[in-house]
């Protein structure tokens, strides 16, 4: 086995986010040098990673070049140049994600065609090129109202995805290739986090619950384990599962899943990193998802997933009407409180529903745990001086 620790060995990261942030806690503590290319002098990774380099993810020579300076190369966000990472692969560097599944992943039409061609369960949807052709489609009855509205690229957190009840809510559209998808009555937004390391040793994370915001569409609290049937749960990970093995995944495959009012499983998206739905893995699971992250693309033997106590994480988004400096109210009351773990993501600069933070709680009980997420929710304020 190629020794990845204490020596000169380098690990690359596109991207320097909150994210790369909690990832470079497990490579410190495996004490292994990684070197983060971000296009944000002051992003979160900047003053605590080995290297930082400053660069455009998306610009070819940037992503090449930096590809050149490591030995392996990984990602915490997957809008990337995959051109630059194509070449790359072809030249001999070990990259994971693979850049063919970032192909897929990156594009929701080219995700939700797999799912179809993969006879894995997914909510029916149309493809469109621009915004004229879903209009045309509307006025010859092709699709009705309502359904969800999805840029086909480069959506995040919310971002480029729209519930349209009406030709109004058309007008805020920008003229994008999107995806539309019928409007699914569930019970339940449910994720299952896979890892699957090169020699194709596969594990999953128990099944988590996602309450979201209702105007934001962020997630507000993440819920582990998810309070659903034993099946149903069973139905997720199955599901998850063929997700990853279809794709011949390497990595940590974060899958997003419906629950239907039947009791059905469907595919929503998945995103190819560690994830938001797994932060609570820090506190909760004997290994959480970072160091996994890292088990899994340096082909080391899978952790344990099992989680030792009930854990929520509740995120930290900026307050509305507050823009600025930040400032983290009342954070010392939450810190007084058994099982709670503040993790600021080292953003200076609020702004509404900005993701500045999260804060995880652990306890023997889930629904204690969950009383206690909802006091921390309404005690901590995210604003700025």
């Amino acid at each position: 086995m190629k020794n990845y620790f204490s020596s000169n060995f380098k690990l690359g990261v596109l991207g320097g986010g909150q994210l790369g942030r909690m990832l470079l806690a497990e490579t410190q503590k495996f004490d292994i040098h990684t070197s983060i290319l971000e296009s944000n002098k002051n992003a979160p990774c900047a003053v605590i990673c080995n290297r930082f380099v400053l660069g455009d993810l998306l610009d070819f020579d940037a992503v090449y070049n930096f590809g050149k300076t490591v030995d392996v190369l990984t990602i915490e966000i997957e809008n990337v140049n995959l051109d630059a990472l194509d070449k790359l692969e072809a030249e001999g560097l070990t990259i994971y994600p693979k850049p063919k599944d970032l192909r897929i992943i990156q594009s929701k039409a080219r995700q939700k065609n797999f799912y179809v061609d993969h006879e894995i369960p997914t909510a029916e949807f149309l493809h469109y090129a621009y915004l004229e052709e879903l209009k045309h489609s509307i006025e010859n009855n092709i699709i009705n109202f309502p359904f969800v509205w999805k840029a086909a690229r480069f959506g995040y957190d919310g971002n480029g995805v729209k519930i349209v009840r009406n030709f109004e809510d058309l007008k805020s559209l920008p003229n994008v290739e999107c995806i539309t998808e019928k409007l699914i009555p569930f019970k339940n937004e449910l994720a299952v986090i896979v890892a699957r390391n090169a020699s194709g040793e596969t594990t999953t994370y128990p099944v988590v619950e996602m309450e979201f915001h209702p105007e934001a569409n962020q997630v507000e609290y993440v819920i582990c384990p998810a309070r659903i049937d034993a099946n149903v749960a069973e139905k997720a990970r199955e599901t998850a599962l063929k997700v990853v093995n279809k794709l011949d995944f390497v990595g940590l495959l974060a899958v997003e899943l419906f629950q239907t009012k039947n009791d059905e499983i469907l595919v929503n998206e998945v995103a190819p990193r560690p994830h938001n739905s797994g932060h609570y893995s820090i506190e909760a699971s004997y290994t959480n998802q970072f160091e996994q992250h890292l088990r899994s693309i340096l082909n080391l033997p899978l952790g344990n997933t099992a989680s030792k106590v009930a854990g929520i994480m509740v995120n930290l988004v900026g307050e509305e009407g507050f823009s600025g400096d930040v400032v983290y109210e009342n954070i010392e009351n939450i810190l007084k409180i058994d099982g709670v773990t503040p993790h600021i993501y080292g953003k200076k600069e609020t702004r509404p529903f900005r993701k500045m933070g999260h804060v995880t709680i652990v306890n023997k009980n889930i629904e204690k745990a969950r009383e206690i997420a909802q006091k921390v929710k309404e005690t901590i304020r995210v604003i700025s001086k």
